[in-house]
């Protein structure tokens, strides 16, 4: 198996006649999806998504794919193809279209319904062209062939890219759900047409790679969903991922059956739930919506709240209820369900909205304890059954952590693909399709670029170190005034903290500890700022350390008299 080496070098010209193709998002992560094809000087993009922060990234909103390799070649663009509506397959493309306004967006109809809501939020008037499963288009030299994938929301895709270098299978999101709640199947006649023609590279969804079997039908959840709503005592309030529109149909039929009110709340629910009814994805029976505003008008035993959180996201409606940080106050009566698989790296999060929810007395539903949510991703036995019907030449797997590319790199093994076609790339790898054959040949930068409030990209690293530092230890500021000629102490030391654990009055002996410091650094002729200030601060935090074991951020604050 070919897999990246930390030293790979910056990768040669594209090669005569071959296809290029870079991930900049999505391998070896959950998130943040996209990839770039190359041929003969022009390029296609597909998916263009978001990555959502964890713990260790404090005050971020969002983290997007590093758009720097192709930057400069944004004119050189045919299209940007999304497969579906996933904020981490479309969440990324206000900030690439502010870069170029008139990149065509072509995906299905309802893919690109919900990126012009979005956009229509960044003031964006974008250039889409809607396509439909069995539809073959060509942009400059990609002629692309559309597939239908069942995937856990509507109008997903898949793609067959034709160049002369060769035809590349790229599944997208999918699973082969046999009684889909829309009647649509993921699209296997076709995969097994294209695999009679000769797939020379197959890039397909890991992301269940380590599970056996096949996925549970969607079908499976309605009575269970039923069973909740029969045994709630009164409110309802069920949180699943606001492009979830199966899940959320669903639970519509269910509150109908039970004489129940449905309420959205969460802006990009009410955002996505408004786009899906109005292109018929979504059947909303008469009556049976209410406004926010009039909740207090609805007994408890009546009503079913549908909101984003499933994930724990902070700012979600469900976190802000959990904390008490929302106008819906969390009672012992109520019933939430969480109907939604738990995105690798949000366990944590998660656990803790579901401790806070229990902690006002809520009776909590979750896919730990009942079948509530199943998976929108295909199973080992899935992608294996994928492989065999498409017998491709060369193999990458793609959308999955380290784990999940692995196990999906062993199934292709297992089917027959030589291993040393089968490429393990991760993100910034660049591989070249030539000859029939897959191979890695250099790496570009694909970094995380974050987004911070209306900051974006400025929050390096570093900054997130910083904050790091501040959130976990505090930090300790010590400001001084010094003679500018003689660098001798004429004013303070002063010193504040802010947890750091320590108290005001244990401040008298590194006072006089920094006292001595700058007394014998102006004896030595020390008046620079920098120099006073580096020496402040490996006094002080040698002694925080010393003595309370802790390294908090040391700020010194050294001024000139």
């Amino acid at each position: 198996m070919s897999h990246p080496h930390p030293e790979l070098s910056d990768p040669p010209a594209p090669p005569e006649g071959g296809l290029r193709i870079v991930a900049l998002g999505g391998l070896g992560e959950i998130g943040r999806n996209m990839t770039v094809f190359e041929y003969g000087g022009r390029l296609l993009v597909v998916d263009c998504g978001v990555l959502f922060p964890e713990t260790e990234q404090p005050g971020i909103d969002l983290i997007l794919p590093d758009f720097e390799y192709i930057r400069e070649r944004l004119d050189d663009i045919e299209a940007v193809i999304l497969t579906h509506g996933h904020e981490d397959h479309i969440g990324a493309v206000p900030y690439l279209l502010r870069e170029r306004r008139d990149v065509p967006l072509v995906g299905s109809r309802l893919t690109l319904a919900l990126i012009e809501a979005k956009l229509t939020e960044h003031r964006i008037k974008p250039v889409t062209d809607v396509v439909v499963e069995g539809e073959r288009r060509t942009f400059g030299p990609f002629d692309i062939e559309f597939l239908a994938v069942n995937h856990s929301i509507p109008d997903a895709l898949a793609l067959a890219i034709r160049t002369p270098a060769g035809l590349v299978l790229h599944t997208g999101d999918f699973k082969m759900d046999q009684l889909p709640l829309d009647g649509r199947l993921t699209d296997l006649p076709g995969f097994a047409r294209l695999g009679a023609e000769g797939i020379d590279l197959l890039m397909s969804d890991s992301t269940n790679a380590e599970v056996a079997g096949f996925v549970t039908s969607e079908r499976n959840i309605g009575p269970v969903v039923d069973e909740v709503f029969r045994t709630a005592q009164e409110r309802l309030i069920v949180a699943c991922f606001a492009s979830h529109i199966h899940r959320v149909q669903q639970v519509l039929d269910a509150a109908v059956a039970n004489g129940r009110k449905v309420c959205f709340v969460g802006r990009s629910m009410v955002r996505n739930m408004g786009v899906a009814r109005e292109l018929g994805y979504l059947t909303v029976p008469d009556d049976i919506m209410v406004d926010q505003k009039d909740l207090d008008d609805i007994p408890g035993d009546r009503l079913v709240l549908v909101c984003t959180g499933s994930q724990g996201e902070p700012m979600s409606a469900l976190s802000r209820m959990a904390n008490r940080d929302h106008s819906i106050r969390i009672t012992e009566r109520d019933t939430v369900m969480l109907a939604s698989s738990l995105i690798p790296g949000n366990e944590n999060a998660v656990n803790r909205v579901i401790n806070g929810l229990t902690r006002w007395g809520a009776r909590v539903i979750h896919k730990g304890n009942a079948l509530v949510h199943v998976s929108g991703h295909a199973s080992a036995g899935e992608l294996l059954y994928v492989l065999n019907v498409t017998k491709p030449a060369n193999f990458v797997p793609i959308h999955g952590e380290w784990r999940h590319l692995r196990a999906h790199a062993k199934l292709a093994a297992l089917t027959g693909v030589p291993d040393e076609n089968i490429v393990i790339a991760e993100d910034g790898v660049v591989v070249d399709l030539v000859d029939g054959r897959a191979k890695i040949v250099g790496a570009v930068p694909a970094g995380y670029v974050y987004v911070d409030g209306l900051s974006v990209g400025e929050v390096t690293e570093t900054s997130l170190k910083d904050r790091r530092i501040l959130g976990e230890e505090g930090f300790v500021s010590i400001v001084v005034g010094i003679d500018s000629t003689s660098g001798k102490l004429v004013a303070g030391p002063e010193v504040h903290a802010r947890g750091a654990g320590i108290m005001n009055e244990d401040f008298e002996e590194i006072i006089e500890r920094i006292e001595g410091v700058l007394r014998d650094a102006a004896g030595d002729g020390v008046n620079d700022v920098h120099q006073i200030g580096q020496l402040i601060r490996r006094t002080v935090g040698k002694w925080v350390s010393d003595n309370y074991r802790r390294r908090p951020m040391i700020v010194p604050v050294v001024v000139e008299v």
